[in-house]
């Protein structure tokens, strides 16, 4: 196990990188991400390369989609010399084509020290479910 600095330091990227993106900035996580970044698709059907690629994929998300609500819980770090894991379960409840949807599920990150600072490396998203909820609030 790494100091508790080190750990706090990883929890701080990842909440600069998701309040980036909630506030519909996704290019503003680019300096948060290792440049061959790799994100696997839930169910692991699938990945994308690179952060020019990944950061593709949040702004699609930004550009046709609302969050009404966001919550995240479950938060955990584990950090061995520069390698860090970072999971959180989240629960989300966003419009896209006027349909609202509730999505929940584990997101589970990657992030390798690098000149001192923490990039995201690596991502997927485990145990997602996705319903429509028509205008119900997170329960």
């Amino acid at each position: 196990m790494d100091t508790p600095s080190s750990a706090a330091a990883v929890t701080e990227a990842l909440s600069r990188i998701n309040e980036a993106w909630l506030k519909g900035r996704p290019g503003d996580i680019a300096p948060l991400l290792h440049p061959t970044i790799v994100m696997v698709f839930p169910g692991f059907g699938g990945q994308i390369e690179g952060r020019d690629a990944f950061v593709a994929g949040f702004a699609d998300f930004c550009a046709n989609a609302s969050v009404h609500e966001y919550r995240e819980a479950d938060h955990r770090v584990d950090v061995v010399v520069d390698t860090a894991v970072a999971t959180f379960t989240y629960v989300m409840v966003y419009e896209r084509s006027g349909e609202r949807y509730r999505a929940t599920g584990r997101d589970l990150w990657v992030f390798a020290r690098q000149g001192g600072a923490w990039l995201a490396a690596w991502r997927t998203m485990l145990g997602v479910t996705e319903e429509p909820v028509g205008t119900l609030p997170i329960e």
